[in-house]
Order: C-alpha cells, then sequence, then structure tokens
C-alpha cells in the first residue's frame, strides 16, 4: 500500500543523482514504482541501464539514465538537459550522490580529502544551482539535499566528510533565506535529509585509512531512510534527522556537545578495531571499483562475521583447574 507520499509524488518528475546504489538507488525504485518519471544519475553507465530496466520492467514511471560525476558542472547542466528534453523539466531535485575517506586526519591522502569536498559539498552546489535555476524559472520545486547527523555532530575518523556534511546543512538553511528574500519560498522548497549511519554500499566504496574494514555500530536498514526521501520530495523539512539515533545524537549535542563528540568518536574507534585486518584503499572515491550496486550493503551481516567467536581459537583455562 502506497504512503501519502507516493501517492503524491505520482506523475511528478525527479531527478535523483548518487542513483547507482544505496540510498539514491532505492529512493529512484521507491518513486517509480509511485508513478513519478524519474532521471537517474551516477557514474556507472551499466547499473544505471541496468536500474532503468529495472523501473521499466516493473511499471509505474518512466526512467532515464545520465551518466555524470556531480563534481563537474557541465555532467550535472546535462542531466537537467536529458530531464528537460525528455519530460519537459522536473519538479524535484534530490542531491544524495556522496563518497567519504576514513582513517585519522593526517594519515588520509589530503588528495582523497579534497575529493569527498569535491563531491559532497562541491557537487551538492552544482546540483542546487541548477536545479533552483529551473525552479525559480518555472516558479516552484523542491530541492532535497542529503546530509547526515554528521551535519551536526562530527565524527572522528570521518572529518572531510563530517566537514562536507555541516556545509551541506548550512547551505540549505541559506537557501530557504535566499527564497524567503526573493519571495518564493512558499512555492521552492529546500530540505535537508540527516540519517544516522546506514548500511548501504558506502562502507565499501569508502577511501579506507584505518586499517580495518569500515564499519560502524547500530546501522540503520536503508528503507527507513528511504521513506524519509521519497516523503521530502512533496513536504521536505529544512533538517530532518532520520530515526530515533539521528534525532538522540542531535539532542545529545545540543545539551553536551564536548561529551557527545567524545562518546562518539570512541564509539567508531571502538567499532573500527573489531573489524577485520584490511589494506588502505581509495575505495570508489575516483572511479568507480564495481563493487556495491545494491540498496542494502550486507555491511551489518559481514559485521555479525566479524563479531563471531573464531571456532579455532583455544578455549581459556579454566581456573579451578589450572
Amino acid at each position: 500500500m502506497m504512503s501519502t507520499a507516493e501517492h503524491e509524488i505520482a506523475g511528478r518528475t525527479v531527478v535523483v543523482t548518487g542513483a547507482s546504489s544505496g540510498l539514491g538507488r532505492g529512493t529512484a525504485l521507491r518513486l517509480a514504482a509511485a508513478g513519478a518519471n524519474v532521471v537517474v544519475a551516477a557514474r556507472r553507465g551499466a547499473v544505471l541501464d541496468e536500474l532503468v530496466e529495472q523501473i521499466h520492467s516493473g511499471g509505474g514511471g518512466a526512467a532515464v539514465a545520465v551518466v555524470a560525476d556531480v563534481s563537474s558542472i557541465d555532467d550535472v547542466r546535462r542531466i537537467a538537459a536529458v530531464a528537460i528534453e525528455r519530460f519537459g523539466g522536473f519538479d524535484v531535485w534530490v542531491n544524495d550522490a556522496g563518497i567519504a575517506a576514513m582513517g585519522l586526519f593526517w594519515e588520509v591522502p589530503v588528495e582523497d580529502h579534497a575529493r569527498v569536498v569535491e563531491v559532497n559539498l562541491t557537487g551538492l552546489i552544482h546540483g542546487s544551482h541548477v536545479a533552483l535555476r529551473h525552479f525559480v524559472d518555472r516558479g516552484a520545486g523542491v530541492l532535497v539535499n542529503i546530509g547526515s547527523v554528521e551535519s551536526e555532530v562530527p565524527l572522528a575518523y570521518q572529518s572531510s566528510y563530517a566537514a562536507t556534511k555541516a556545509g551541506v546543512l548550512s547551505l540549505s538553511r541559506a537557501l530557504n533565506e535566499d527564497l524567503r528574500l526573493a519571495g518564493l519560498d512558499e512555492t521552492i522548497k529546500v530540505g535537508t535529509i540527516m540519517p544516522w549511519a546506514v548500511d548501504t554500499p558506502f562502507w565499501v566504496h569508502t577511501a579506507n585509512y584505518t586499517g580495518h574494514t569500515a564499519r560502524m555500530a547500530a546501522l540503520d536498514d536503508p528503507d527507513v531512510v528511504v521513506d524519509a526521501i521519497v516523503a521530502a520530495c512533496s513536504d521536505p523539512s529544512e533538517r530532518q534527522p532520520v530515526g530515533w539515533k539521528a534525532r538522540g545524537a542531535g539532542v545529545s549535542h545540543q545539551i553536551a556537545p564536548g561529551l557527545t563528540k567524545r562518546v562518539s568518536a570512541g564509539i567508531i574507534a571502538a567499532e573500527s578495531a573489531k573489524g577485520d585486518p584490511a589494506p588502505a584503499t581509495t575505495g570508489s572515491i575516483y572511479e568507480s571499483s564495481g563493487l556495491g550496486a545494491t540498496v542494502d550493503g550486507g555491511t551489518r551481516e559481514r559485521m555479525r562475521r566479524e563479531d563471531a567467536p573464531d571456532p579455532t581459537s583455544a578455549p581459556a583455562p579454566d581456573a579451578e583447574s589450572a
């Protein structure tokens, strides 16, 4: 049974960046199933073609794929051009493309940090600028930016990612004020989705210099966040934490920011140490690795395997028999 938000999106055209996997893919599939036309954009052409075929075979709305890297303004303009050519324009733009580099700040190459900024912040600015120019011309539209709980609560080992996600929320807030001053805030809306860590292929795509496989405690199911993104396509909130963990972290940071940062740092350090040993990698931040073209990343299952007792390890000696 479709939700009210899914009924409202039927017949509209939505652009989704970062659509080849994870939240972007899940959002595109859900929107299309609800009858929306979707323009899916990402770097992996073959994966996008498979996604479009999946959408068409499932019925609902139409879909078109655009191979694009959001750090290129020319690529982003081409996404909009395809949407206009195929569907006559677009009603919603979802900025979902994002990457990360994990590790102690000084142990991550500065080029990787710069690439995170290029995609997560510059790329989002590109998408926001192209979308808002279109919405201003049409007089209406919704821009949905994917932030993070780290938009407010910075996390150790993810310094540049946290910095960009803070920028996402700040940009969204400023854009809403621009729209208010221009008298457009009633018909053009900007919302920011702020999830907790989610089980998507993000964890295999990230550049990783921690020495262990990437992981985080209490990962959310991607469907929880997809629900929020779909709802925001018709009714966005400027600041929208998703789930009790994200809301709780935000409240905790407002009350005791220093303690919250230390506790969060302790959690990710402890989680990282539980991961299997792993060599340093740039992941998919520069070029697609070919890994992870699904919505769910399988990270929770992998963490359960990592956390399971080693059956080959010898039991501790019994103190009474020693």
